[in-house]
């Protein structure tokens, strides 16, 4: 029905609008996106991503306008993610524990700790973000590193694994089951350098290589990689107390960038932090 959804809005005092037959106005939410999406990827195209919550209406009334502008379909493949979770909160502006990746980056020995943590969850299910769950993608993704350090050379990749891989990957992107596969080589690969048997060290690391080339992981020297990892400075838990307390002090000032760059300094040591409900917060080492 024409009433469903809006095409054109009359523009509210002070909004940007363009001049129409029906008066100053702009483009509706929904079919900016139609216009943008034909424009530069064409009428019909592979995959259209999203949150989850704009499956309705906003996708809906996309497909509605462009396949009768277009008399073609639209989209082959939707694919639509779950919500950041933080601390089991919701993330939002209105809660305060809204961040961006250039400010979680800061916090992290290596970005490549983030990719790993993100690729944990399914893509369509919430993903809960906390300095515990990013500790133990930290410690997982140290050991797989650990596993290649001094492997040797790559051999013929193991077909069993890899298909394992593929067809987890095949499944909706089920990157935890693609990851629980890429840990079952890597304690094959540790058990194989336990016993110095060189065949299977050489296929399972060939085989561990092949996988994370797809997820774009371990593509770093397992060797630079550790050493960086290894020379964090140690700092006293003395330290580490004397500095909560004076980030603790800060925001109960609402000294907010003193509490952050605290937070920073603890990080860039290999501390984590976890604010709990109250306002008491625990620590540990990465």
């Amino acid at each position: 029905d024409p009433l469903d959804f809006v095409l054109w809005k009359h523009a509210k005092p002070g909004e940007p609008s363009w001049a129409s037959p029906w008066g100053e106005g702009r483009p509706g939410w929904h079919i900016e996106c139609s216009a943008m999406s034909t424009s530069l990827l064409g009428s019909y195209f592979d995959i259209h991503g999203g949150g989850e919550d704009l499956k309705f209406p906003h996708h809906e009334n996309e497909i509605a306008q462009s396949c009768a502008a277009c008399d073609s379909p639209f989209v082959h493949v939707w694919m639509h993610n779950g919500f950041v979770r933080v601390n089991d909160e919701k993330m939002s502006k209105s809660l305060s524990n809204f961040f961006t990746v250039r400010e979680v980056l800061k916090t992290l020995r290596d970005p490549e700790v983030l990719r790993f943590f993100l690729l944990s969850s399914h893509y369509r299910g919430p993903i809960n973000y906390s300095t515990v769950q990013l500790a133990q993608a930290d410690e997982t993704l140290l050991g797989l590193y650990r596993a290649l350090k001094d492997a040797g050379p790559s051999g013929p990749v193991d077909a069993e694994w890899l298909g394992g891989f593929r067809a987890a990957m095949d499944d909706d992107f089920n990157t935890p089951e693609a990851l629980a596969a890429m840990q079952g080589v890597a304690r094959e690969l540790n058990q194989a350098k336990a016993a110095g048997n060189s065949v299977k060290m050489a296929g399972s690391a060939a085989t561990l290589r092949a996988m994370s080339a797809m997820l774009g992981v371990l593509q770093q020297d397992p060797d630079t990689y550790l050493k960086r990892s290894a020379g964090d400075k140690m700092i006293s838990d003395a330290d580490i107390e004397a500095l909560l307390a004076a980030r603790q002090a800060a925001r109960a000032a609402r000294n907010f960038p003193e509490s952050d760059r605290i937070r920073d300094q603890l990080a860039a040591a290999g501390i984590l932090l976890e604010d709990k409900a109250g306002g008491a917060t625990q620590w540990r080492r990465a």
